[in-house]
């Protein structure tokens, strides 16, 4: 792969906030479908297709969830 994609932005999953740390993980999640599928005219034309589709769009939610959860543990739960 010519471009390096940083997987973790900043290379720390510390965040000042809860609100940063759910931003953090969106971006995770997006980072990790651009590295899945580094063509991005693909990746546009794929879009509608996982826009209409409720299964694809919970998948998506999950993803972000998922990394949310591990931001947070990371953050000791910004206690």
């Amino acid at each position: 792969m010519a471009d390096q994609i940083q997987l973790i932005p900043n290379n720390s999953l510390l965040t000042k906030t809860p609100e940063e740390g759910r931003q953090l993980a969106v971006k995770m999640a997006r980072l990790i479908i651009k590295l899945t599928q580094p063509d991005a005219e693909m990746r546009d034309k794929l879009r509608p297709v996982y826009a209409e589709d409720a299964a694809m769009l919970i998948a998506i939610g999950q993803t972000v969830a998922t990394e949310f959860a591990t931001i947070a543990a990371a953050n000791n739960y910004w206690k």
